[in-house]
């Protein structure tokens, strides 16, 4: 079974062939059976291969062939399948096919059928060639391939020119921190001779000691690059207006690939991070920063989705919380969770926007819970999930771990701890203003569509997954450990694992006390606090992303466009001018000595003669 790796991304490239080439030719009916299916065969492989993957003694690797051999540089099309790539594969590949299968009836009626399926495919086959690579040349080729399939979904409606910013502003973002990470690999292969992952952390161990500056720089280039994917601090500015895209897109950067790329990459080369203690350190508060920034922006967003989006930035600053204090086992778990329960808020935000034809705008909202039950009970679990409703929900159990990881590991302490805690109340207050305002209230916007089964099957079994997704706790935990071990210890102090998820669960029901108050009971108390002058400018402030959209303009954008404004002619080219003007001149004056008196040509000859004969005496 195991011989069927190679499959598992090659099945949804294929798809993504096919519907490229031939997707205009082809009825509705039968792209999506090639979107889907491609990525359902996938997802069923992926899923065959587990007990076989259990099964192993240690982990298993497929060279398919030698890519290129140069010089001793020699990567190979090669797959490594170990707990942490198992579990990305079945999580890509599993959420992945029923966000196509939810968008087969999502995205139907619109133009460009073909071609959406053809970039999801070509996006989810990527991100499983990143996640199963067995060498950085290869997991790069994956990383660029989701970059690439961001900018054409989120660019999807590319006749909006909004959309099209919004595209290019995503892909320039990322590129910054990809440039960093494309560095940090040419420092690693000059320093330690290969780009094979296992090799490489093998070599660094032996030949780096802690704090050594090539691990530092390493680390903190590769750093660069999982800032730039996963929306972190201060890159993350391009995740918001990333909702320009469709909403199954939407779901599947947000869930099961581009930005969880970067926590795999951190968890997949941890032992770098281990030998640079000062990096480590840097992607704990790098998450508990952007956990902040996000969950105070998401209190101000109007946009239904881009109210997820800033939750996804929060979310995956609670992964790089764990990363940052070697818990990596917590990342990966709460990754996992995290793909099910954002999944679901998307889907089911979908179908609220279909519903009230294409409304975004959650003030608009309002009175959906009987209207739209299946989009409410969802949603309702997701954000219960996401949220971290404590005993019911997978999201406690992943960020409860997160938390106490937090406090116990060396490399944390009470600061992160109760950052952490700030952004469970954070949260849980952003999404049930969500949930109350839209569901609840008096109905604003008619409902004019309702979904059927391929929109509904996807949404109840990740409501479901979002519920129980926490059983496997220990057993995944184990089953990680053999490839992650875990850098916390028993440094507990007055706290106990039990006090610590009693103080989250407080912390939840603050936050849903405080938007049952604001947005149900009295929603006087709201108006009455945004009177003040102060309330007002903190909002304006959070609603722009702290400023840094602002930033950023004034400090990178208009400097460029001044400079391209100056030099509007290239002063390059203009070198290249006067070398083409030098050759006219000559040309032109050389064509004047075209008389056609053979006289003047004589004496021009004998005067020549003359003149070199002088030389040659003189000399």
């Amino acid at each position: 079974m195991l011989q069927l790796l190679w499959l598992i991304p090659a099945i949804p490239f294929l798809g993504a062939l096919v519907l490229a080439l031939a997707g205009r030719a082809l009825s509705r009916r039968m792209v999506a059976s090639i979107g889907v299916g491609s990525v359902a065969i996938a997802a069923a492989i992926s899923l065959a291969i587990v007990p076989a993957a259990l099964a192993l003694p240690a982990p298993y690797t497929q060279v398919l062939w030698t890519w290129i051999d140069v010089a001793g540089f020699r990567p190979e099309i090669a797959f490594y399948l170990d707990p942490v790539s198992l579990l990305m594969i079945v999580v890509v590949a599993f959420v992945g096919f029923l966000i196509h299968l939810y968008s087969a009836e999502s995205m139907e009626e619109g133009e460009g059928y073909s071609r959406f399926f053809a970039y999801m495919n070509l996006f989810v086959g990527s991100m499983l060639v990143l996640v199963l690579a067995d060498n950085l040349l290869l997991l790069y080729l994956g990383w660029e391939g989701v970059g690439l399939c961001s900018y054409l979904l989120i660019g999807f409606w590319y006749k909006d020119a909004s959309n099209g910013l919004a595209a290019r502003k995503a892909f320039i973002v990322t590129r910054v921190g990809d440039t960093a990470m494309l560095i940090g690999l040419f420092i690693l292969f000059h320093t330690l001779g290969t780009l094979q992952i296992q090799d490489l952390m093998h070599r660094a161990s032996a030949h780096w000691a802690v704090g050594s500056p090539y691990a530092i720089a390493a680390a903190a280039l590769l750093l660069g690059g999982a800032v730039g994917k996963s929306a972190q601090l201060p890159l993350q500015t391009w995740l918001p207006d990333a909702m320009a895209g469709p909403t199954p897109t939407s779901a599947l950067i947000h869930a099961a690939t581009m930005v969880t790329a970067g926590v795999y990459l951190i968890a997949r080369t941890h032992v770098l991070y281990t030998l640079a203690p000062q990096v480590q350190f840097a992607v704990a508060v790098v998450g508990a920063a952007t956990l902040l920034l996000a969950g105070f922006s998401a209190l101000t967003q109007p946009d239904i989705k881009r109210v997820l989006a800033y939750s996804t930035i929060s979310q995956i600053g609670y992964m790089f919380l764990a990363l940052g204090v070697g818990a990596w086992a917590a990342a990966l778990f709460h990754l996992m969770v995290h793909a099910f329960f954002k999944a679901l808020l998307f889907l089911a935000a979908g179908i609220v926007i279909d519903a009230l034809h294409h409304e975004h705008n959650i003030f608009r909202m309002g009175g959906l819970r009987k209207e739209l039950p299946i989009a409410f009970w969802t949603f309702l679990i997701g954000g219960c999930s996401l949220a971290g409703l404590p005993l019911v929900t997978a999201g406690f159990v992943s960020k409860d771990l997160i938390l106490w990881s937090a406090w116990i590991s060396p490399y944390g302490g009470l600061g992160l701890w109760i950052v952490g805690i700030i952004g469970v109340l954070l949260t849980a207050l952003y999404i049930f203003r969500v949930i109350f305002i839209v569901f609840f209230g008096t109905r604003n916007t008619p409902v004019t569509h309702r979904p059927r089964y391929r929109i509904i099957v996807p949404v109840i079994v990740l409501a479901a997954l979002s519920l129980v997704g926490g059983l496997v706790k220990t057993p995944l935990l184990a089953f990680l450990h053999n490839a992650l071990p875990a850098l916390v210890d028993a440094r507990t102090g007055s706290m106990t694992e039990l006090s610590s998820a009693v103080i989250s669960g407080l912390a939840f029901l603050v936050g849903l006390g405080f938007a049952y108050l604001f947005f149900i009971r009295n929603k006087q108390y709201a108006d009455s606090l945004m009177a003040s002058p102060t309330a007002r400018l903190l909002h304006a402030f959070w609603l722009s992303d702290w400023g840094l959209d602002w930033l950023y303009d004034r400090v990178f954008v208009r400097p460029v466009v001044w400079m391209a404004a100056i030099n509007r002619r290239d002063a390059v080219d203009s070198v290249f001018s006067l070398i083409a003007w030098i050759n006219r001149s000559a040309h032109y004056a050389l064509s004047r000595t075209q008389t056609g008196s053979l006289r003047w040509y004589a004496a021009v000859v004998g005067a020549g003669a003359v003149i070199f004969a002088g030389v040659i005496l003189l000399t």
